[in-house]
């Protein structure tokens, strides 16, 4: 049988691509044709829309091209092809039959450790790749350090610790610590598990360290939230003079872009050009986003027209690539910013209606914000008690924040009494109410409110603010300001707020003019909003913040978000 590709679009594929037919067995074509993550899609692509996908002969090979051919980032992309399929065997029950055919004849084998570890690979996703060892265990069956280093990634992924650990202890035991390749599947093991102090233990002794074991490091510090510690991990790399991968720069860039570090992160940027590295969909992603939070929008726009494929709403329909749920996201997102309630409510109703997309919490939650930023606080509350699906914190807390802005105590009273059902011991909720009452002059209210949450043992978090000179990150701690304090102690507290102390470092640092660029933990307070917007025109300073909400770009007296945050 021939299967025709006469209705593939002229302009679908690349010349490279472009195939005229597929004869009756495929793969050899496939393989051949699929050289790159683009080719697979477009490939992809047509296969879903001829629905020759769900034949065995031509999904079998598209998926050894993802799976085994690409980059190890096109893994995801493979299994998203194979959860799928509608009989998704892909030869797995002949896999299955082969398993148990080891099993009953396992000592018959001279070696059965080559067996056992194609059986660990053949398992693809990592819930079975475990089982599949724990079952090796329990009967005996022997294995190898390869195996060990499949299962140490599986164990990673699924954040198996124990399993983790077990394998650390028989590497001990049985003196395989100077295997580094081991060794660094140790170190990813328990930094993808959150025991970054221990993967750091594990990486110090070893022998050698290769970019691989580097970038695992770098990579945990930068998923635990400890972005100093990656980028100082990141400047050892360099001394040693170990060439960094996309990993690295990916880990890198995202630490930068926690820190606002821009002068770090435009260095990696420099390293990428210079080595001429190819902008992946993952790396050029993390550049964009890097960028943009550091509050370079035309910087990040620059990369993203270098990226492909765009994903701008508007381009993506001039393209005609459909939007997906993410996209929409974004676009609510940018709805909210720009306090186009409108808009946002039209976006909302075209991807259920025109594109058939169910929204998710967080497109509810991107219109309770819309509705919230102008004002419309009752709408917002209708909005939540109408959902079709529960609402979490998130939503009662935007709410809530809304509520802090317009004064709006009554709906802000119900909003934290759901947060709290739902999040106990978030302190930033009880602060907003109390900010509420004290800015309505109803004090006692507030001190009552502040008194319990000393009751509750909620504490406030201390506020940190970070900016970057000459590529060192220097941090300030604030000093929390007492409701019931004296005015002029709150006013000196105040006045030592961490953002404040960062501003004061970087007119003394920088030279006139420049722009300065702070990242904080907490939401900024409305004393250092205002004295932020004073300084920038006293100073004739853009100064660009990044709290734990959103950017607030100052100039000239005024602030981008419009006093509203």
């Amino acid at each position: 049988m021939v299967f025709t590709l006469s209705s593939f679009p002229s302009q679908f594929l690349t010349t490279k691509t472009a195939i005229s037919c597929f004869p009756e067995n495929p793969k050899t074509l496939i393989l051949e044709r699929c050289k790159t993550i683009k080719d697979l899609k477009q490939v992809h692509a047509h296969l879903i829309k001829t629905r020759l996908l769900h034949h065995p002969a031509v999904a079998e090979p598209l998926l050894e091209s993802a799976a085994l051919l690409l980059p190890d980032s096109a893994i995801d992309y493979a299994l998203s092809i194979f959860s799928k399929l509608e009989n998704p065997d892909s030869a797995l029950k002949e896999g299955e039959q082969v398993h148990a055919h080891v099993v009953k004849l396992i000592y018959g084998f001279g070696s059965t450790e080559f067996v056992e570890n194609s059986l660990v690979y053949m398992c693809s996703h990592w819930q079975e790749a475990v089982g599949l060892f724990r079952k090796m265990l329990q009967i005996g069956v022997g294995f190898n350090e390869a195996t060990l280093i499949s299962v140490l990634t599986a164990c990673g992924r699924l954040g198996d610790l124990e399993l983790g650990e077990w394998i650390y202890k028989y590497v001990v035991e049985n003196g395989l610590v100077r295997n580094d390749s081991l060794m660094t599947s140790l170190v990813d093991m328990y930094a993808k598990c959150g025991r970054v102090d221990t993967a750091r233990d594990l990486f110090d002794i070893m022998s050698t360290r290769d970019v691989v074991a580097w970038s695992a490091m770098i990579s945990g510090y930068s998923r635990s939230n400890r972005c100093k510690e990656a980028l100082a991990l990141f400047r050892d790399m360099q001394n040693a003079n170990v060439e960094p991968n996309e990993v690295t720069m990916v880990s890198v860039l995202s630490s930068c872009a926690v820190l606002g570090a821009l002068q770090t992160g435009e260095w990696v940027h420099s390293y990428i050009k210079k080595k001429n590295l190819k902008l992946t969909i993952n790396l050029g992603t993390t550049l964009v986003d890097f960028y943009a939070k550091c509050g370079c929008v035309d910087r990040a726009i620059e990369v993203f027209e270098r990226c492909h494929p765009k994903t701008y709403y508007n381009l993506m329909l001039q393209e005609n690539v459909d939007p997906n749920d993410v996209t929409f996201i974004g676009v609510l997102c940018a709805c909210n910013h720009a306090g186009l309630v409108d808009e946002g409510r039209s976006y909302f109703v075209s991807m259920i209606r025109d594109f058939g997309i169910e929204p998710r919490i967080e497109h509810y939650g991107c219109m309770v914000d819309v509705f919230g930023r102008v004002g419309l606080i009752e709408e917002a509350y209708e909005f939540i008690k109408n959902m079709p699906i529960k609402p979490n914190a998130v939503i009662w807390r935007t709410l809530l924040a809304s509520c802090r802005v317009y004064r709006n105590v009554e709906i802000g009273e119900e909003a934290l009494k759901h947060v709290v059902r739902l999040e106990p011991v978030h302190s930033g909720d009880y602060i907003l109410l109390s900010n509420l009452y004290a800015s309505i002059g109803r004090l006692e209210d507030a001190t009552k409110l502040r008194n319990e949450m000393k009751m509750l043992g909620i504490k406030k978090n201390p506020g940190y603010s970070y900016i970057e000179l000459g590529g060192i990150v220097h941090e300030f701690l604030a000093k929390i300001a007492r409701l019931e304090a004296e005015e002029d102690d709150k006013e000196a507290s105040i006045s030592h707020h961490s953002e404040k102390l960062a501003i004061a470092f970087g007119l003394i640092r920088t030279s006139p003019g420049s722009t300065i660029r702070i990242s904080k933990n907490l939401r900024i307070c409305s004393d250092c909003h205002s004295a932020t917007k004073i300084i920038s025109k006293v100073f004739s300073r853009e100064i660009v913040i990044r709290d734990r909400s959103r950017f607030h770009h100052f100039k000239d007296g005024s602030c981008s978000c419009n006093d509203f945050w």
